[in-house]
């Protein structure tokens, strides 16, 4: 989908040209506020893992100085610019798994291939496992809010796509034979942060000292990029017309300098979340948007099935339908799993989007905020009948 809209808005794009600019108004604010939520966890995540090492991080003022020192820092790395994300993301993923190399290649005398089939299926947590595996499988889509920034698009993502789907299975594959293989299986002891206590067993503490800052900086990796993603998603939102001409305002360096800033607040006000509350919160509000995605996906088949589709699914509209249904059910029994509570203000956030999208058409009528849509972009409503003639950059 997004060689066939290569600019920034990405999912939004697809969703207003099936469903109208309605739709992809709501897919915009779950996505980006799943995005955000998403975003919070990462300092989170940063401080569990050093808090072993540095108990004044558990809790109290320090934790919060350190949260919000942490979160200005990463949000003025995405403001100098998407080059630099790029570059520090990449730095960032190669010394947080080399580490994982280096314990794998110590483990291998202590690995008992027996222990890989261990199960005992009656006392796993559904709910939190079913959140956290499907958390740690998403967000592939991030990449299109970003195509627009992005050399020969239509060549580029599918390739990178490609590789880092290698990447993320092997990087998660590979310290979980080595976690679950060389040592003794117990259960209560997995909890964030347990790989670095996994290191200290196999290699020592100098190996756990190394597998905590591998850590820390990859979960700083990703958070410049998904505060990357998120704040281009709203530019290219504001490029569309579908929010107000500010958030096209962008930094010197080329950054939605609006953008930014509202993701990285919506980071501060929910970095208070306890893991397993981010983790649920966000997956409901991603599921909602993942089922439009999959409308759009269908209905564009549908609509426009003749139209360039320079990396296109080699399969007609009933095997596209038929592709979508395994994910649709794996979202149903996520949303099934899902507590009241979680249920409950994911429905409100959603409602919120409903009422959001009028609200801001008044406010256009009535002329108190600018919107526009950029004249470089193509109409994606262009044509009188509806159907594959309007154009695609």
């Amino acid at each position: 989908m997004s060689t066939m809209f290569p600019e920034d808005g990405g999912y939004v794009v697809w969703v207003s040209s099936a469903l109208g600019p309605y739709w992809g108004f709501q897919q915009g604010w779950m996505k980006w506020l799943s995005g955000v939520i998403d975003n919070a966890l990462y300092p989170v995540m940063f401080l569990d893992y050093l808090k072993s090492a540095i108990p004044a991080l558990a809790g109290g003022v320090s934790r919060v100085i350190v949260t919000l020192g942490l979160t200005g820092f990463l949000t003025f790395m995405n403001y100098r610019g998407l080059t630099i994300v790029g570059w520090a993301a990449i730095l960032l993923g190669v010394l947080s798994l080399v580490p994982f190399v280096v314990m794998g290649l110590i483990s291998i005398p202590k690995l008992r291939p027996s222990r890989w089939f261990v199960a005992n299926i009656h006392k796993v947590d559904w709910n939190l496992f079913l959140n956290i595996l499907f958390w740690n499988l998403n967000y592939w889509d991030s990449v299109s809010t970003l195509a627009g920034e992005v050399d020969n698009p239509k060549k580029t993502i599918p390739k990178a796509l490609f590789y880092a789907l290698i990447l993320v299975v092997c990087g998660y594959l590979f310290p979980l034979l080595i976690g679950i293989g060389a040592l003794p299986l117990d259960r209560d002891s997995w909890t964030d942060g347990y790989f670095s206590d996994i290191a200290k067993m196999i290699g020592g503490v100098w190996l756990r000292v190394w597998i905590q800052g591998a850590a820390a900086v990859s979960n700083m990796g990703m958070f410049v990029a998904e505060m990357s993603s998120d704040s281009f998603q709203l530019l290219g939102m504001a490029d569309r017309g579908l929010l107000p001409e500010f958030f096209t305002k962008r930094s010197p360096y080329g950054t939605p300098l609006i953008g930014i800033l509202f993701s990285a607040s919506g980071v501060v006000l929910l970095s208070w979340l306890s893991f397993q509350e981010i983790i649920a919160a966000e997956n409901c509000l991603y599921c909602f948007g993942m089922i439009l995605e999959f409308i759009a996906f269908v209905k564009l088949r549908i609509k426009c099935p003749a139209k360039s589709r320079p990396y296109k699914i080699p399969l007609g509209t009933v095997g596209s339908i038929l592709m979508c249904i395994p994910p649709t059910v794996l979202i149903g029994v996520v949303l099934a799993l899902s507590s009241l509570k979680v249920i409950v203000v994911s429905l409100v956030a959603v409602m919120i989007g409903l009422v959001l999208q009028p609200g801001l058409k008044h406010v256009e009528k009535k002329k108190w905020l600018k919107f526009s849509q950029s004249s470089d972009l193509p109409d994606l409503h262009g044509s009188a009948n509806g159907n594959a003639n309007f154009l695609i950059r």
